[in-house]
């Protein structure tokens, strides 16, 4: 017995001595997530912002991005992304703007309450060079841009992803899809064109069927009116230019005037016009010129948007495809421009040659195998007419606004339309990710 007690003695005093002994741990780092950032994107330059919103940090990352994918050595340009964090458990949803970037909060962020990475697309606003690389502005660029960022970011974000963008983000979105299907679990395009080839036959007949008979006759005698006004208009024209600072040189004011005529009938139904406000035979040719104005933009055609949109005409006239124009109600008004095209506003001295199986390849995923994908479209707008129709056996939601246009959204949805919508996502997403109803 004597030698038990002392057995068991002898092992209480020695876990006393070690219980007692000073154990020395490693220390545990604690990155913010500002650090976490600078480590996943060591090269870029990453400076805080201000967060707005639900968002309690927000900050603006400039990356060195390859000029091409598939051949570092290439070089890179300056790409602007806006990361707004909340919680690293919360959705994420990825913007893919369709030009530049400016950092706002999206309808999807304020739907989920969650992250929002907002980029910029290549060669557009911040992200543009002083010389753009044409050969690089190609939408298997800008998509791999995507591809590497999410992959990326997704050591950070572990929740669900969510892809949204509007008009030629929107297309973006699709093509992104078609491309990586499951960098994202749920894919939403607001007001998408998928447009079939240069210049689409079907935005024509939309603008030639939409809305009733008595409003597309007044919609004609309105560019009829205009033209023949075409004198007083121009020095309403000239009038603004010299008010606004604008200047047109790449496009003289007469070319822009009929450019703008043009126009008028797909801005009209692209942003909602009311039949009832077209100025008729007394007006005068500034009011003339005022609704020209409200509706397509003389500032278009100005030698700064010229320049600013170069990279979109180059994207249309050689992947995406475009509209064309019906000169058929003022063909024997117009002076300047009688051959239409959208091609006229594409970069000069580069080869420009359209690529008609780009978008029908995109066209055929989605149509066919574009699953968990929400389209919001707007019964009026002239884009409409070149959305994709998924077959029946896809699993997609297409909302489309009675008389809605380009800026149609999902807040602009009737109570059940809206509740339709949430009801989808969360079967897409699952019950694990919270739905916050827009308000009213």
């Amino acid at each position: 017995m004597k030698f038990y007690k002392s057995l068991i003695l002898f092992i209480t005093i020695s876990v006393s001595v070690i219980s007692c002994r000073v154990v020395n741990l490693e220390p545990v780092e604690i990155l913010t997530f500002q650090q976490k950032l600078e480590q996943l994107f060591p090269d870029a330059e990453i400076t805080k912002m201000d967060a707005k919103d639900h968002f309690t940090k927000a900050f603006q990352l400039v990356i060195n991005e390859p000029l091409d994918h598939n051949n570092i050595e290439a070089g890179t340009f300056k790409h602007y992304v806006y990361v707004s964090h909340t919680n690293v458990k919360k959705p994420t949803v990825l913007v893919t703007e369709g030009y530049n970037a400016t950092p706002r909060t999206y309808e999807l962020s304020k739907i989920f309450r969650g992250n929002q990475v907002q980029v910029e697309y290549r060669f557009y606003g911040k992200s543009r060079p002083d010389s753009i690389p044409w050969d690089y502005l190609k939408n298997d660029q800008a998509i791999e841009d995507y591809h590497q960022l999410v992959t990326k970011l997704k050591t950070l974000y572990k929740g669900k992803w969510i892809s949204t963008g509007i008009s030629k983000g929107g297309e973006t979105v699709l093509i992104y899809k078609s491309k990586y299907p499951y960098d994202v679990a749920v894919a939403v395009p607001y007001v998408a064109p998928l447009i079939n080839t240069q210049e689409d036959p079907r935005t024509e007949e939309h603008i030639n069927t939409v809305g009733s008979e008595a409003c597309r006759n007044k919609i004609t005698k309105f560019q009829r009116l205009v033209l023949n006004n075409r004198v007083g208009v121009l020095q309403e024209i000239a009038k603004y230019a010299e008010e606004k600072k604008m200047h047109f040189t790449e496009l003289s004011t007469d070319e822009a005037l009929e450019y703008a005529v043009l126009e008028f009938p797909f801005s009209f139904w692209q942003w909602g016009g009311n039949c009832n406000n077209i100025p008729t035979q007394n007006a005068t040719a500034k009011e003339l010129f005022n609704y020209v104005n409200r509706i397509v933009g003389i500032s278009f055609y100005n030698d700064k948007t010229y320049y600013n949109l170069l990279p979109s005409y180059y994207q249309h006239m050689t992947e995406l495809g475009y509209y064309g124009f019906d000169t058929t109600p003022v063909k024997d008004l117009l002076k300047v421009v009688h051959t239409p095209t959208n091609l006229r506003f594409a970069p000069k001295n580069v080869a420009v040659t359209y690529n008609p199986k780009y978008i029908q390849n995109v066209r055929e995923y989605v149509e066919n195998k574009g699953n968990k994908i929400l389209y919001i479209y707007g019964e009026y707008d002239t884009w409409g007419a070149c959305a994709p129709n998924p077959k029946p056996h896809v699993n997609f939601l297409k909302m489309v606004l009675k008389g809605g246009s380009h800026s149609t959204r999902i807040k602009n949805f009737s109570t059940e339309e809206k509740q339709l919508i949430y009801d989808k996502l969360q079967n897409w997403l699952g019950y694990s990710v919270t739905i916050y109803p827009l308000e009213n």
